[in-house]
Order: structure tokens, then sequence, then C-alpha cells
């Protein structure tokens, strides 16, 4: 398996998430200080979803996200880059609908849902803007764009303890529980590459969505962004 670099190759970074689908959702947990969960529920709660609408969790992996979403009364599709993670969730998640599809360039019509939301993928997309942008583009007017994604805790010195945190204990631990350690070598670059709050609000407004808000879980170590879709 070939380590994906920061440049994010799409067929790179699918291939690397292949080499440790069985293994992600575990190392996942450890990324997040075992969080995973508290800030799953604060993202459903984000998308104030009724029941039957039509949710598209992007660059879902193994489908724990959208598992939850389901649970909360949506009509959800997981949609994924990596057959392989798909393939692992198709396994664990045999109710769940799993499409492939590249973030950049999605296979759904204009207004086909109701909100969309991506967690944890953003940051592996090679244009996440574009990825933004399409998003927005396959929700009705009036619905949710939400985007779950690791980003800058708010203290200083949080912040630096973090940092080394994911650049030695995480690699550290992976090379322990998996056969691909050099794949969260990348994870934990990625997330401390990646922008911050205010600049990912930004794009958000940049690529038309309107009454852009964040909230900050655990003290910045993740943020909940919401956009809505203009009416016409």
């Amino acid at each position: 398996m070939n380590r994906a670099d920061l440049d994010k190759n799409p067929y790179d970074v699918a291939g690397m998430f292949d080499g440790i689908a069985r293994r992600y959702d575990l190392m996942n947990d450890l990324a997040a200080l075992g969080q995973v969960r508290s800030w799953r529920r604060a993202m459903v709660d984000s998308l104030d979803i009724s029941p039957g609408q039509q949710v598209l969790d992007l660059a879902a992996g193994t489908g724990t996200s959208t598992a939850a979403l389901v649970d909360a009364g949506a009509d959800a599709v997981a949609a994924d880059f990596s057959l392989g993670m798909m393939e692992e969730g198709r396994r664990r998640q045999p109710h769940i609908p799993f499409v492939a599809a590249d973030a950049q360039a999605l296979p759904f019509a204009d207004d086909s849902f109701d909100a969309a939301v991506i967690s944890f993928g953003l940051r592996n997309v090679q244009r996440p803007r574009t990825a933004i942008g399409e998003m927005a583009r396959v929700v009705r007017p009036g619905g949710r764009v939400v985007i779950c994604e690791f980003s800058t805790p708010t203290s200083t010195v949080f912040r630096t303890v973090y940092s080394r945190y994911l650049l030695r204990a995480i690699p550290a631990v992976a090379h322990r529980v998996t056969q691909s350690p050099e794949a969260y070598d990348y994870l934990s670059e990625s997330i401390l590459d990646w922008p911050d709050q205010e600049e990912l609000r930004t794009w958000m407004l940049e690529e038309g969505l309107k009454q852009v808000q964040f909230r900050n879980l655990t003290g910045g170590i993740v943020a909940l962004h919401r956009g809505e879709v203009p009416s016409a």
C-alpha cells in the first residue's frame, strides 16, 4: 500500500483507505481521544433531521456515521471513493445503500437531498472547495450542508500538546495495531495541515452557502460547520 501525501492524489488516497478499512474506525477513535461518539451525536443533531428526509453521507467510509443518521430517522445514502471502505461498510451495515462517488464530481442530480454531511473526510479530498460546491449542488434549496472535521484547538497550550500527540502518539500506536502504520502518519499530518475554523467558514460562504456558522467541540479539536443552500 502506498502512503498518500498531502497533495492528495485521489487514487493514492483511495488505495490507502482500501488498505486500512478494517482498522480505520478503531484508529479514528484513538486520534479523537475517545470522543468520536459524542461528536457524531452533535453532527446528527446539527442536521435537524425530520423522519424520512433524504440525507447524503459523503466520505462515509464504513457507514458508521450513516447508521447514526438512519437511527435518527433519515433515509440516508453512504457515498465513498474507497472500494475497500465500502466493502467493509456493506459487510457491517447491510441495510445501508453504498454508492461509489468522487466528492469532486458527485453522481447525483441537482436538488437530490434534503441535507448532506461529510464527517472527517473533507480534508482527504484533493479539491475540498469543489466538494463543498458539489454538496451544495445536490441539496435542495433551504437544505443543510454540514461539515464535521478535525480543526484548530482554541487554546494555544492545548494546540501544542495535541499537535505533539498527533505527530508522535498516533503513529506509534498505529505501528502496534495495524499493518499499515504509514497511513496514520498521513492522517496525523493532514489534520495539522487543515485550515482553521474561520477559513473553512469562508470557503463555505464562497461556494454559495449562507448563514454559515460553526461550533467548536472538545476545545476546537473538531469544528462542526453548518450552512444553508439558498432558496431560488
